[in-house]
């Protein structure tokens, strides 16, 4: 059973596919769909070396328990083996009734048929209910986690260097903390990157001028602006935020994390209680961006901090139930954040 916190070894699940051949089931999930997708096609060459166009690949849609078992029940016609993949399928609400019809399914596969469940995003599997417990009996699950930064930067490198360029490390930081830490976000990145950047090599500067930055990223800049002095700077990228045309409310969500994170790594500092703690109560995965954290935080005071959490709780409330404008609340907020946080 793959536990939540588990991180991802993809050329370990890789390497037993290649080895030992496929599973009889799988349930396949997590906020990696590069990754997942990659596993998925590798499975797909292993169980059928010609691919989608089979007569035994069947692709499935949802939660209809009896076309699932019906495509798994299906004799392979000019291959080996069968291949049933069911997406979206929302675990989570399968019924008691049609508990006993997902178990007998899972536990009868033919040694002849593999059968993939995927189960992302909002049907991601929630280990607590008895459906998912009871597919996990037979399935191999796979979270497909983010990737941990020194496997993040090495394929990042790889990437440009399939495009003619090469990147150092800080440079695959940079680009990380930019445009976010999932695969598919990144690939329009690299390519972008590189057709622009006209010599050999990707710097750090590069990758600050052209990498587009993600809303949380920007509003971490925004609130580094603010714990600097420097308004002007903290002020044009609210402009950019706001000029990217998210709704105020998703703006407003992305400045308020950034400020509740300042905050507990603010109360941790203080009270000494360590990079892991922050870590944990963050969610922050990489040690370049628990630095860029650490050393905000340490410019606000404590109670300033305090305020500035008081103070999107404020903008909020005011966003969903006043009149003046999304645009114009921010504004506010970031003139407040300046007089009355730091």
């Amino acid at each position: 059973m793959a536990r939540k916190d588990e991180r991802l070894n993809y050329a370990l699940i890789s390497r037993e596919l290649k080895e030992k051949g496929p599973e009889r089931v799988y349930l396949l999930h997590g906020v990696e769909d590069y990754l997942l997708e990659s596993f998925v096609a590798e499975l797909t060459r292993d169980c059928l070396p010609e691919g989608t166009d089979s007569f035994s690949y069947h692709a499935l849609s949802g939660a209809d328990l009896q076309a699932i078992a019906d495509s798994v029940g299906a004799l392979p016609f000019g291959t080996d083996m069968t291949l049933t993949i069911v997406r979206d399928f929302d675990i989570n609400h399968i019924k008691d009734r049609e508990l006993k019809a997902l178990e007998d399914i899972a536990s009868t596969v033919p040694g002849y048929a593999v059968l993939a469940f995927i189960a992302r995003g909002e049907n991601e599997p929630d280990g607590r209910l008895k459906a998912v417990k009871a597919l996990r009996k037979y399935a191999k699950d796979i979270n497909f986690t983010q990737q941990e930064a020194s496997s993040l930067i090495n394929w990042l490198r790889r990437r440009f260097r399939a495009l003619g360029k090469d990147i150092g490390p800080e440079a695959c930081e940079a680009l990380i903390y930019a445009s976010g830490s999932l695969m598919n976000a990144l690939l329009p990145e690299v390519e972008k990157i590189a057709a622009a950047v006209e010599g050999g090599t990707v710097s750090t500067a590069d990758v600050e001028s052209l990498a587009f930055r993600i809303p949380e990223t920007q509003a971490f800049d925004m609130t580094d602006a603010v714990s600097a002095g420097d308004f002007d700077r903290a002020a044009e990228l609210l402009a950019d935020l706001i000029a990217m045309n998210e709704e105020p409310l998703k703006i407003l969500g992305a400045v308020s994390f950034s400020i509740r994170r300042l905050y507990c790594a603010r109360l941790a500092m203080d009270e000494q209680l360590g990079d892991e703690y922050i870590r944990r109560c963050t969610g922050i995965r990489y040690d370049f961006v628990l630095r860029k954290l650490k050393d905000s935080a340490a410019r606000f005071p404590l109670g300033g901090l305090r305020r500035a959490v008081e103070l999107c709780a404020e903008t909020d409330y005011a966003m969903k139930s006043s009149a003046p404008g999304g645009a114009e609340l921010l504004g506010e907020l970031l003139a407040r954040l300046a007089v009355e946080c730091v």
